[in-house]
């Protein structure tokens, strides 16, 4: 494998991150974030507090709505409207175990 500078390779994880956010936001609207947590253990929402999470660490306050509003491009209520639908009670089952393992809060 070629040799990676930092700078290069803080690039192209940049690169990858903005790559995911668009496959999710734009070429994948309709997989829903309960069946990604069910099946990954992490959904846009905890990509969303991911990037907030690393703005405080920085300084930048920035809330839980900000993070989201900047991962969604668009208030997160504007997003579940037009994007999310209805959990079943086997997903929503599903999801409370996941949301244990995965985040523990």
């Amino acid at each position: 494998m070629t040799r990676i500078d930092d700078q290069t390779r803080l690039e192209l994880e940049a690169a990858a991150f903005r790559r995911l956010q668009k496959h999710l936001m734009e070429d994948r609207p309709d997989v829903q974030n309960i069946d990604m947590m069910n099946l990954a253990g992490f959904c846009r929402n905890c990509l969303s507090r991911w990037y907030q999470e690393a703005a405080n660490a920085r300084g930048i306050e920035m809330t839980k709505d900000e993070g989201r509003e900047a991962f969604y491009g668009m208030p997160y209520a504007d997003w579940k409207a037009q994007s999310q639908t209805e959990a079943s009670p086997a997903q929503q089952a599903a999801f409370d175990k996941a949301f244990r393992d995965n985040v523990g809060e």
